[in-house]
């Protein structure tokens, strides 16, 4: 017996349970976004990749902004200062700050984040351009049914 395409397993829709591979957060989001994708109607099994891709993203948007709330934007650059001849540390003279790396982790999963959201329709932009696809793909009247249409009303 052939097995089923991917596309076509459960019968083209996406899967209401996330992938066992999915961190916590990322299950949870899976879970959220999931009905609503099914909901429009747009979305099918062989967009699980975008799913999948939101939904981890997501958890490192999420890791980040808990590394950042700990240790703050910036870290203080600290370097020791040893007595001369014993090496011995005598206390720790300050170079400044540097932004946390956590910041632009952050910042790459946000613009990843936005990137996908438009192409699921999950921003006010991305269900337009979606509506308009769908609106465009309608088979348009003939001039000859509009002229029908006109003169029967």
């Amino acid at each position: 017996m052939v097995k089923n395409p991917f596309y076509k397993q459960n019968k083209g829709r996406l899967p209401s349970d996330p992938p066992n591979y999915l961190g916590q957060v990322a299950r949870e989001v899976w879970r959220k976004v999931v009905p609503f994708l099914e909901g429009t109607g747009k979305v099918e099994r062989i967009d699980t990749f975008l799913v999948e891709s939101y939904c981890t993203n997501y958890e490192i948007y999420k890791l980040a902004y808990e590394d950042i709330k700990v240790n703050g934007i910036q870290q203080e650059i600290k370097k020791p200062v040893q007595a001369q001849g014993s090496g011995e540390i005598l206390d720790e003279m300050s170079l400044g700050f540097k932004k946390n790396p956590a910041v632009a982790t952050m910042k790459d999963a946000t613009t990843t984040l936005n990137q996908i959201a438009m192409q699921l329709g999950l921003t006010p932009k991305g269900r337009a351009e979606l509506l308009t696809i769908a609106d465009s793909s309608k088979p348009e009247k003939s001039t000859a049914e509009m002229m029908q249409e006109f003169l029967n009303s």
